[in-house]
C-alpha cells in the first residue's frame, strides 16, 4: 500500500483519515460502514481536514489494540487487513476493508437495529430498516423487484398495457409473465412480482407512490424560478419516452457552420440524455419512499437524479471502468427485451463517449444523501469531431429526404455495417435523427437534423 498516492486522495466513499484511536468508536463506525458498502482504507495518525500525518506512538500497540477492538465490537466477525506504514520518522496505521458476503454488519453494544452503518461520501450514515434489508437482499443474492406481493393476485397486473409493449418485438402469451418474472408462484399462488407491480401494475401508485417522474424546466441556473413542470405517471417503459421528450422539447439546437453548409445538432446529445433517463428508471431504489424520479433542465446543464445509492460493492470509479451491477432485474430484463437497454454495463461509456464526441464535459457522477445523480453539462469544451466518412453520410442526407442505411452505404462506398456504426455516432450526437418504429425497423431512415 502506497501512503503517498492515499494522502493526494481526499476522503470519501473508499478512504478515511483518523487522528488517532483516542475515540475507538468511530474507527469502529467507519469500518462497519466500509464492510457494508463498498469496502475502504482508513489511516490512523493523519488529520482528516489537513491531511497532516501526526502518525501513531506506538504502532505495534496500536494495532494489536484495533484488532481486538474490531474482534469484540463488530458483529458478524470481521477480520480487516492491518499494515504499518513508515512516514519519515513516524509510522501510520493503515485498515483495510473489504467488503464480504455477510452484510449487514454492525456494532455488537448498538445491536442490528441502531448499529449498522453503510457509507454515503465521506461520511457513515447509520442504516435505517429499508436499507438494512437492502444488505440482507443483497447477502442473498435477490433484488427487490424480484419480490412477490402476497397478498395480491396476477389479476393485478395490465396484460393488455404489456402486450402492447411488446407487440412490436414479440406476442407476449400468459405464461410469459412467470418466465419475465413479473409473476411468482407463492404458497401455490400466482402473485405479482414487485418488479411486475412497477411495470405493468392497474394500481401501481397505490403501492410504489412515488414510482413516477418529476420533470422542470428552471429559469437561470438555479430552482428560483420555474418555466416548466409536468408529472409523468405513465408506466415506466412508455414513462421513459415522454420524460425524454419533455427533455428535447426544452434543449436548445447549435448551429454548426461549416465551410459548404450548415449542421444543426441538439445542445445535449440524444443518446446521453437516454442513458441517463433509462438508467435512472431502471437502477431507482423503488423500496425508498418519499421521493420520484426526478429530472431538472437548467440554462447550462441537465440533472437526473433517483432515489437510491450505487448498489453495494460498487463505486464511480467502478462505473467509469464498465464496471456495474443491476439493482432491478426484472426492470432491467424487461427493458433489455423491449430495446431500451442494448448492452449490459455500457450506459456510463456510452453517455460519457456521445458527450465527448459533442464537444461536451463527461457527465458527472455524484451519491447525494441517498441518491444518485447523473449531470450533463451544455458547455462546449472543444468542436465536435468529425471525420471524413461521416462528412461523405452528411452529403449523402443533404437532400433532405432521408436515406436507409444500405442507401447511405452504397453512396459512400462502405459495408452496411460499418454505415450503421457511423450513423450511430452521429444519432448520438443529435447530427442525425433516425426515424423508425423500433431500432429494430428495417425500414428505418436516417435525416440531418431537422433545423426547426
Amino acid at each position: 500500500m502506497r501512503l503517498l498516492e492515499l494522502l493526494k486522495q481526499p476522503e470519501g466513499k473508499t478512504l478515511e483519515f483518523k487522528r488517532d484511536l483516542s475515540s475507538p468508536e468511530g474507527v469502529l463506525r467507519s469500518i462497519v460502514a466500509f464492510a457494508n458498502t463498498a469496502g475502504g482504507t482508513s489511516l490512523i495518525g493523519v488529520e482528516d481536514k489537513s491531511r497532516h500525518v501526526r502518525g501513531v506512538k506506538d504502532p505495534l500497540a496500536t494495532e494489536e489494540r484495533l484488532a481486538n477492538l474490531v474482534r469484540d465490537n463488530i458483529m458478524p466477525r470481521l477480520a480487516p487487513g492491518l499494515e504499518i506504514l513508515s512516514w519519515r520518522r513516524t509510522h501510520v496505521l493503515a485498515v483495510q476493508v473489504f467488503p464480504i458476503p455477510s452484510r449487514p454488519h454492525y456494532l455488537r453494544a448498538a445491536g442490528l437495529e441502531n448499529g449498522a452503518y453503510i457509507r454515503v461520501g465521506s461520511t457513515n450514515r447509520r442504516a435505517d430498516s429499508e436499507m438494512i434489508a437492502e444488505l440482507r437482499r443483497f447477502a442473498r443474492g435477490e433484488s427487490f423487484d424480484e419480490q412477490p406481493l402476497a397478498e395480491l393476485d396476477s389479476e393485478a397486473l395490465d396484460f393488455r398495457v404489456a402486450s402492447e409493449l411488446f407487440a412490436p418485438i414479440r406476442r407476449l402469451k400468459t405464461h410469459d409473465l412467470e418466465t419475465l418474472k413479473l409473476i411468482a408462484r407463492h404458497q401455490g399462488r400466482k402473485v405479482p412480482t414487485v418488479g411486475g407491480m412497477l411495470l405493468f401494475g392497474k394500481e401501481r401508485e397505490r403501492y410504489f407512490p412515488d414510482a413516477w417522474i418529476q420533470a422542470g424546466r428552471f429559469q437561470g441556473r438555479d430552482r428560483s424560478q420555474i418555466v416548466d413542470t409536468v408529472e409523468i405517471r405513465a408506466h415506466l417503459p412508455p414513462a421513459v419516452e415522454q420524460a425524454i421528450e419533455f427533455i428535447r422539447k426544452h434543449d436548445t439546437r447549435v448551429a454548426e457552420i461549416g465551410p459548404v453548409r450548415r449542421t444543426d445538432r441538439w445542445g445535449l446529445p440524444p443518446l446521453a440524455v437516454r442513458e441517463a433517463v433509462i438508467n435512472a428508471v431502471v437502477h431507482a431504489d423503488y423500496a425508498q419512499r418519499g421521493t420520484p424520479i426526478r429530472i431538472s433542465i437548467f440554462e447550462d446543464r441537465l440533472e437526473v437524479e433517483n432515489p437510491g445509492l450505487l448498489p453495494f460493492g460498487l463505486t464511480i470509479d467502478d462505473l467509469h471502468h464498465g464496471i456495474s451491477k443491476l439493482r432491478n432485474r426484472v426492470l432491467g430484463r424487461v427493458f433489455h427485451l423491449l430495446g431500451l437497454i442494448e448492452q449490459w454495463g455500457s450506459g456510463i461509456k456510452r453517455m460519457t463517449s456521445a458527450c465527448r464526441d459533442a464537444g461536451l464535459e463527461p457527465p458527472r457522477l455524484e451519491e447525494i444523501g441517498t441518491h444518485f445523480r447523473v449531470t450533463l453539462h451544455r458547455a462546449r469544451k472543444h468542436a465536435p469531431s468529425v471525420n471524413e466518412i461521416e462528412k461523405l453520410i452528411l452529403d449523402a442526407l443533404a437532400d433532405g429526404k432521408g436515406l436507409s442505411t444500405q442507401e447511405i452505404a452504397v453512396k459512400i462506398k462502405r459495408s452496411a455495417r460499418a454505415t450503421r456504426t457511423r450513423l450511430l455516432t452521429l444519432v448520438a450526437r443529435g447530427v442525425v435523427a433516425e426515424v423508425g418504429t423500433s431500432p429494430q425497423d428495417p425500414t428505418r431512415k436516417y435525416f440531418l437534423m431537422d433545423r426547426g
